[in-house]
């Protein structure tokens, strides 16, 4: 019984068995008092008539004991044969006067019916039960008494006597047709819950050998859910959407992967040739002050990169319960821009900032909406050619406010742009100047705004590249207020 199905067929087994059990039970004890009843009934209009025939043939002055006449044995022999039962007259006190089962006559001289009847007759009117009369008969029958009466005097007493044979051989061949029906129906419920049983755990199985592939690393197996729109499809159907996940997952971790072991391995292998170099003389002793500070570089590189790694790890953990509270965009924008002044007067770039004169507010993290603008437009800065343009805008709509960042310079082909917020991911023209950056800037931007449940879109054409990104806005009466779990 290890098994859904053993035990599911065990289960409808023990079930049926023990429902036609009660049931047979039941229908052996009605139908057989059924049976019994109804023939006993039938004794009983026999015995009347008998009785009542006799009472008319005394009452007109016959003697039932007159071997001459034929008259009255002749038609207890009709009575008897038509009810297929045996007739007893015997007088009031329980002698046996004579009997017959429809073929013969006797007389019973020293026979007598048991006082325990006799009494029961004179005392109810009638008897009905089993006995063997005294030992008239060598097993029970089942046996109807009926008074012989003229008037208010008891002449008589008739018995009706059947063979419950005919009975049990009635009981049995209804027995019988129950047996045959319920063995059939068994089987067929036994069949049914078998094919029913497999039919329902095959998905199952194969859900569980799909997950022990899963553990193996093969995420490409998926179910069949055999067309069933029930439970059965339903897990079947998230189970496959549960795998899709799964490989996706795996595909973007050996993505990530990949690219974490090549953006490691240029640095690294950059600074272990410099350093070897110095050590084994091969480097001259003039060059080595330059050979240092690409080493220095190279270093901070890989701080960058591990630092961002860790940003993004933290970024993803916290999810929606990122701390939000009220902020003026308009200020934290300006600040970023002057933050970045001494980038900009070294590339001699003309800004154009459109921002609104009043406060602006806006729901978020303050800290990570930094971060954001910081990014966007340090990019700008970095691929706008030298001498070029930047453009900072900030518009309200709908209740949203929409931060806009445009750069001048070479276009991002279009293909890119659906890979633009990817980790680790650079286009091969626009971002070919940018020898420090390690790919992840762009991704933890689109991390934060989807923590915010916001948006960030990006055009690339005209030679111009812009990114605008959205904010839910704030009423004025809830700055300063904290609201932690998002908005």
């Amino acid at each position: 019984m290890n098994s859904l199905y053993k035990r599911q067929f065990a289960l409808t087994a023990g079930l049926l068995l023990i429902s036609f059990c009660l049931l047979g039970i039941a229908f052996f004890f009605v139908s057989y008092q059924y049976t019994v009843n109804e023939k006993k009934a039938a004794l009983e209009r026999y015995a009347d008539r008998v009785a009542q025939y006799t009472a008319s043939y005394l009452a007109s002055g016959h003697s039932i004991m007159a071997y001459e006449n034929n008259i009255y044995w002749d038609m207890l022999d009709f009575f008897a044969e038509y009810s297929n039962s045996y007739l007893v007259l015997s007088n009031s006190h329980g002698q046996i006067l004579c009997s017959t089962d429809g073929r013969e006559s006797n007389y019973y001289k020293d026979s007598s019916i048991p006082a325990s009847i006799t009494r029961a007759i004179i005392t109810h009117g009638e008897y009905a039960g089993t006995s063997t009369l005294g030992g008239l008969f060598r097993t029970n029958r089942l046996v109807v008494g009926k008074p012989v009466a003229i008037g208010n005097y008891m002449a008589g007493i008739i018995f009706a006597a059947a063979d419950t044979s005919s009975v049990t051989e009635m009981w049995r061949a209804m027995i019988s047709i129950f047996f045959i029906t319920a063995l059939s129906v068994l089987c067929i419920a036994f069949v049914s819950s078998s094919l029913a049983s497999l039919r329902q755990t095959r998905p199952l199985k194969e859900m569980a050998d799909a997950t022990r592939k899963f553990g193996h690393g093969e995420f490409g197996v998926r179910v069949n859910d055999y067309g069933r729109k029930a439970e059965i499809g339903a897990l079947a159907s998230a189970f496959n959407a549960m795998a899709e996940s799964l490989g996706q997952a795996e595909a973007r971790r050996q993505e990530f992967v990949a690219n974490i072991s090549h953006e490691l391995k240029t640095p690294m292998t950059t600074i272990g040739g410099f350093i070897d170099g110095i050590l084994d003389g091969t480097i001259p002793p003039e060059y080595q002050q330059k050979s240092l500070e690409v080493i220095s570089r190279e270093t901070k590189r890989l701080s960058r990169l591990v630092r961002q790694m860790l940003d993004v790890s933290q970024l993803q953990s916290a999810g929606s319960s990122t701390q939000m509270s009220a902020f003026d965009i308009t200020e934290v924008m300006r600040r970023i821009l002057v933050g970045l002044e001494p980038k900009i007067s070294r590339r001699r770039l003309d800004v154009d900032a459109s921002l609104p004169n009043d406060p602006l507010l806006v729901w978020g993290n303050e800290d990570d909406i930094i971060r954001v603008g910081y990014n966007l437009l340090d990019n700008a800065i970095k691929f706008s050619p030298e001498g070029g343009g930047i453009r900072l805008s900030i518009a309200v709509s709908g209740g949203k406010a929409y931060v806009s960042v445009r750069n001048e310079g070479e276009e991002i082909a279009p293909s890119e742009l659906p890979f633009i917020f990817d980790r680790f991911h650079k286009t091969d023209h626009s971002r070919s100047i940018d020898r420090d950056g390690v790919g992840l800037g762009l991704y933890i931007v689109k991390t934060i705004l989807n923590n915010h449940n916001e948006n960030i879109t990006v055009t690339s054409k005209n030679h111009q590249t812009e990114f605008v990104f959205t904010l839910t806005c704030a009423k004025e009466s809830d700055f300063g207020r904290k609201d932690y779990g998002g908005k």
